[in-house]
């Protein structure tokens, strides 16, 4: 949730900050703010709404120096508004701030300062972090009697330090101080922060496409970890104060994957890579199906997959949906008792897990902190963990045992599309092994499936060309206040997830049901006013799914139906008819999905909803 850049080096900084806040517009805001070094005196802009509203600003009241930090907020603390936005000041206007995460105990905090006469400006969390540096640096002054310029930069960072100290909760600040202009500081615990190295330069931000236009070089912080930036070199320490050696990240993604490319949105966009994002998930991980490939990509042993005794998925929102797949696939194929839990839920509730559990955590960004903590949990228990993600040197991936990567490339749109798909296929690629290894599935099961695995990307390119056809669907939904999903056994987690990326963009309330459930309760909502939409695509339960879309039809529902191309039945039943070709029913979830994810979009844009940014929402949720 919510961005932040920093710059110090050589160049004009405003237009680098301003630039890496639209990079990182995706994560979800309310307003923004820069706060640029100058003649030994802080500047500040901020503004509410949009970032087009702070570059207005700023072309009015010119911003000029070569170090400043920048943030985009959404409402934690306070209202959004002015006084809350992002840059904070300290009492002497020397000392600004930003931050991501919540501060937890920052009534305590803010109480204490109010009482040795801070004065408070906003209604954040934040501002206390700037009060509290502020009586550190204060602290400092009075014990070393000298304001010598050569003391003043490790007073500053011994302040943040001491100031990160007694904070409690998730943080990733970036801090600038007037009497110390050679130096930018942050610190991160539970929030994404990632340092960007150049030559006589350096930059901090929430996410890496903040400054790839300047450097390919990266330095991902780990929590309790504390980066002083300069033109002559970074050094990093922990919050204890010592040294720590981090050896930079190549980031090897081109920055024109994080652009529009000619699409009116990048959810649009990142839907029609996702044939793209499949065959680079897949690629040279299908064979050897012998001879320890998923070793070799992961860490993870064959032997040690023979010793376990269960798997737990973890994860929240689409990721969630993903895992509940993962959980149908293992378990049919790889023959292990799985669960698949909410990873918010899973954390607070005991749960029995050890060294017999092999957890699995599915994460498209690696830092959502519900996530975090139930990986903490599990590894706290003796579980060890695989993780699944998109994003290289994320904290879900420096904190689990082992890694299994999707290759989607940078998801732009709040609303996940591409990497919910990567993320199905990599729990397609984990079943395959992990049934290998365990003697669930013969070698000549398992080609079969690999035949039919590298025919996915040309199912889903054949689920895109129904765009036409579901605007068109779309329509029949633009003036609804509520439909209803239907799907059963491996496309009941499509159906929620449908659901879902219709409440997200389109505001309209939608809930996915398993169609067997229809009759313990839903089906008393339906009648003309009630749209439905159903997965009915060939499987082993074909006829359980048509008889409960017929007990809907019968209720007077408007029917939109995803069938399988040739069904007649389906689309006698159906008011509206999505056809997809003939395919194996264990791979239908990701191509069903398809056609949902475009009828989401469709009814978004057709109702004026700002599709990539959705009110309310971030693109990583890294606080509770």
């Amino acid at each position: 949730m919510c961005g932040i850049i920093g710059y110090i080096g050589s160049r004009d900084a405003t237009p680098i900050l301003l630039e890496g806040l639209r990079r990182l517009e995706y994560r979800g805001y309310d307003s923004a703010g820069v706060a640029v070094l100058n003649g030994g005196a802080i500047h500040l802009r901020r503004s509410v709404g949009k970032l087009s509203s702070l570059t207005a600003r700023v072309a009015q009241e010119p911003l000029q120096g070569r170090m400043g930090i920048g943030h985009t907020r959404w409402a934690t603390h306070g209202r959004p508004c002015e006084e809350n936005a992002h840059p904070h000041t300290d009492c002497s206007q020397k000392l600004v701030v930003i931050h991501n995460g919540i501060v937890e105990n920052y009534l305590a905090l803010r109480t204490e300062l109010q009482e040795r006469k801070h004065e408070f400006r906003s209604e954040t969390d934040t501002e206390v972090v700037a009060h509290l540096i502020e009586e550190k640096l204060a602290a400092a002054a009075r014990g070393r009697g000298s304001s010598a310029p050569d003391l003043r930069e490790p007073a500053f960072f011994e302040a943040v330090r001491q100031a990160v100290s007694e904070m409690q909760g998730a943080y990733a600040l970036a801090v600038l101080w007037a009497e110390a202009p050679g130096c930018l500081i942050a610190a991160k615990t539970a929030s994404p922060l990632v340092v960007g190295l150049g030559e006589g330069e350096a930059f901090v931000a929430s996410d890496v496409p903040a400054f790839m236009d300047y450097t390919r070089r990266a330095v991902f912080l780990e929590d309790g970890e504390i980066a002083v930036l300069g033109t002559e070199g970074s050094r990093f320490f922990r919050v204890d104060g010592k040294r720590v050696e981090k050896q930079p990240t190549q980031i090897s993604w081109d920055r024109t994957m994080a652009e529009k490319t000619g699409y009116r949105h990048f959810m649009l966009k990142e839907i029609h890579e996702q044939p793209q994002s499949v065959e680079d998930t897949l690629g040279g991980r299908l064979f050897p199906l012998t001879g320890g490939l998923l070793e070799k990509e992961t860490g993870i042993t064959e032997k040690y997959l023979r010793s376990i005794s269960r798997v737990r998925i973890i994860a929240c929102g689409t990721a969630y949906h993903a895992g509940l797949i993962g959980r149908y696939l293992l378990e049919r194929h790889a023959r292990l008792p799985v669960e698949a839990e909410v990873a918010s839920e899973f954390r607070y509730r005991e749960p029995l897990i050890g060294p017999e559990t092999l957890v699995i955590a599915v994460s498209q960004s690696g830092e959502t902190a519900d996530t975090l903590a139930a990986v903490k949990l599990a590894k706290s228990a003796g579980a060890k963990v695989l993780a699944v993600c998109n994003v290289l040197g994320s904290a879900l991936t420096r904190a689990s045992d082992f890694n299994f990567y999707t290759r989607c490339g940078p998801e732009m749109g709040v609303a996940s599309t591409k990497a919910f798909i990567g993320q199905v296929t990599a729990l397609y690629l984990l079943t395959l092994h992990v049934a290998l290894a365990r003697g669930s599935m013969s070698e000549t099961e398992a080609r079969v499936w690999v035949d039919e695995l590298v025919k996915l990307p040309g199912f889903i390119r054949d689920a895109l060309k129904l765009d036409a056809r579901v605007q068109e669907a779309a329509r029949r939904l633009v003036k609804k206040d509520h439909v209803l999903f239907f799907g059963r056994d491996l496309n009941y987690p499509i159906a929620l997830e449908g659901a879902l990326k219709l409440k997200e963009i389109s505001y309209i309330h939608a809930e996915g049901y398993a169609a067997g459930e229809m009759k313990h309760g839903p089906i008393a909502l339906i009648d003309s006013d009630m749209p439905v939409v159903a997965i009915a695509t060939r499987s082993k339960i074909l006829d359980k799914i048509l008889s409960n879309i017929q007990e809907a039809k019968a209720r007077g529902a408007s029917l939109i139906v995803v069938h399988t191309e040739g069904d007649d039945r389906a689309r006698r039943l159906a008011d509206w008819s999505l056809p997809l070709p003939s395919m194996p029913e264990f791979l239908s979830p990701i191509a069903n999905a398809v056609p949902l994810q475009l009828l989401a979009y469709h009814v978004a844009d057709l109702r004026g909803c700002d599709v990539d940014q959705p009110r309310n929402l971030a693109k990583s949720v890294t606080v509770e």
